[in-house]
């Protein structure tokens, strides 16, 4: 298999992973059983597509083979134990071309936020519950998943994994959540679609494939949350942050997969389509006058979009949005994203000022360090300032932080430490 059919392949898996597993998942009732059918399945495409092309529907096709491959798996497995009741391992279909068939109807769409919710169960507590989910609904692998975290790889690896044990203990109905406990649960999905998305948006810069495929599933998954809750605002807000962030994907790198920072992307190259959408979504859930965290972001990604160049930018409104997202969700993260705003009205002491006292939280943090080296370098710190930058690229999470922040060292002359 070359280059070019692992690419596709690989777009192609990661597009159908999450009708596929949550299908899988439909069949077997259980998390890792599901994973693994899937994992089959994919073994078995990349050997069969190279040669044969890629399936009418990808993701029925991955859902059969899975499901054969999980029946298969189990009966094996029965030469040395009991095997399960007929109906906790299939359904009582056994017909091709009713898979196919049933993989587009409405009770197969609602298979991904089935599967949302049950990893979404308010047994577990939120950081296993957004985990479990990016893990088996969006594929990410365990380091991804750390990565957003910022926690160590084993940390995460257990926490997953106690996340699946609790649902198996818990016994987890498949079933849609009646209306009080999707309610409940409806935060939680949320706060794993934003994630998702977060993770390409940040993390994936250097394939364009990849960021594209996060932000395009995340966007998705947030439409059919939507769809569930019309109206609720927070998953308004939501979905705006998403399409507006998401509109500047073509002005966010340069044709070397270098980055390009807010106030030197062409704005021209925005897509205004996704803006006035997201901004009609912030319009409408304004109108229900309950705030929430989602909401003040787009707020915030709005006031961007509307700047029609750098120097329009509000930045006094966004300072003091930043403050009720402090309020709302307080976070070392949003002081951080605050002390940008800081240092364009008050300048870059004021700004430093703020984020000292965030080391012990940030200090495996990227963007931590990076600011704090442009504003040490901004007061004329160089050697500092070097200093930040040098430790900001020892955490970057791609090579295109990395060759960002060494461009920064590069303008500031002489000999980076620890060269």
């Amino acid at each position: 298999m070359n280059d070019k059919d692992a690419d596709w392949i690989g777009l192609t898996l990661g597009g159908a992973r999450p009708r596929a597993v949550a299908a899988l998942y439909r069949y077997f009732r259980d998390l890792d059983m599901a994973e693994e059918a899937f994992q089959e399945s994919c073994l078995r495409a990349l050997k069969s597509w190279p040669k044969n092309g890629p399936p009418r529907d990808p993701a029925a096709w991955l859902i059969l083979v899975g499901r054969n491959s999980g029946i298969d798996s189990v009966r094996r497995r029965a030469r040395f134990t009991e095997l399960p009741d007929e109906d906790k391992i299939s359904d009582t279909s056994d017909a091709e071309t009713d898979i196919a068939d049933r993989i587009d109807d409405s009770h197969y769409r609602d298979d991904i936020l089935r599967l949302l919710f049950v990893c979404c169960h308010p047994d577990l507590p939120a950081t296993q519950q957004i985990a479990l989910a990016l893990r088996i609904v969006s594929g990410l692998t365990v380091k991804q998943i750390a990565r957003s975290f910022l926690v160590s790889d084993a940390a995460m690896e257990q926490r997953i994994t106690r996340a699946k044990a609790r649902i198996a203990k818990s016994g987890a109905s498949f079933e849609t959540p009646d209306a009080a406990d999707r309610a409940a649960r409806v935060g939680a999905v949320a706060a794993m679609i934003y994630l998702v998305f977060n993770e390409g948006y940040t993390s994936a810069g250097e394939r364009a494939e990849t960021r594209t495929t996060f932000a395009h599933e995340a966007i998705r998954l947030g439409r059919l949350l939507l769809g569930l809750f019309p109206t609720e605002p927070e998953l308004m807000g939501l979905l705006a942050l998403l399409l507006i962030q998401q509109s500047r994907d073509d002005a966010r790198f340069d044709k070397d997969g270098n980055i390009i920072l807010l106030d030197d992307q062409d704005r021209t190259l925005w897509d205004r389509r996704m803006i006035d959408e997201g901004l009609a979504l912030i319009d409408k859930a304004m109108r229900h006058r309950q705030p929430g965290v989602f909401q003040v972001q787009a707020a915030i990604a709005a006031l961007h979009a509307h700047a029609e160049t750098p120097a329009d930018t509000d930045w006094t409104e966004i300072e003091l949005l930043y403050r009720v997202l402090e309020t709302l969700q307080p976070s070392p993260v949003v002081t951080l994203n605050r002390a940008v705003a800081v240092s364009k009205i008050d300048g870059p002491q004021a700004a430093l000022d703020l984020i000292e006292p965030l080391a012990d939280a940030l200090g495996g943090y990227f963007y931590f360090h990076g600011l704090r080296g442009g504003l040490l370098k901004d007061l004329g710190r160089i050697e500092e300032a070097r200093i930040a930058f040098d430790i900001a690229i020892a955490h970057a999470n791609t090579t295109a932080e990395a060759v960002h922040i060494r461009a920064h060292l590069d303008k500031l002359g002489g000999s980076p430490s620890g060269a």
